[in-house]
């Protein structure tokens, strides 16, 4: 009966460790990924804890290689978002100026059009009196 009092204390160790190992940020695809390469690259007469230590290294220098990736990729992001800010504005400027452009070169030939209809219409209506 003392044997299966423990059974269920292992179970929660093994349990935690499990949960303290996933914390460190590394995946069951890469642990995986590390102990097939580990083990390909096998020498005849290397022991299990050797090709053990040896998947270990292989899973942090993957977990390293992952997170520089990451911060490689926020990175990029984050200058991508800084040039579209900056074209955003740009293009916002643009569009702000074009209107007084325009009807600053409009203005002058609205103004002579008018003063011209009204100089006619001056002359008719002092020829009709």
């Amino acid at each position: 009966m003392a044997h299966f009092q423990t059974f269920p204390q292992q179970q929660f160790l093994q349990f935690n460790m499990a949960k303290k190992h996933n914390k460190s940020g590394i995946s069951e695809e890469t642990k995986n990924d590390a102990m097939k390469i580990a083990k390909g690259t096998q020498k005849p007469g290397q022991t299990k804890e050797q090709t053990r230590l040896i998947a270990q290294g292989i899973e942090k220098g993957i977990a390293e290689y992952k997170k520089r990736e990451k911060q490689k990729a926020r990175e990029r992001d984050k200058q991508r978002k800084q040039e579209l800010k900056a074209k955003e504005k740009a293009a916002e400027e643009e569009v702000i100026e074009e209107p007084n452009k325009g009807s600053s070169s409009l203005l002058p030939w609205i103004l002579l059009t008018a003063s011209w209809i009204g100089f006619i219409a001056y002359i008719i209506f002092q020829k009709v009196s």
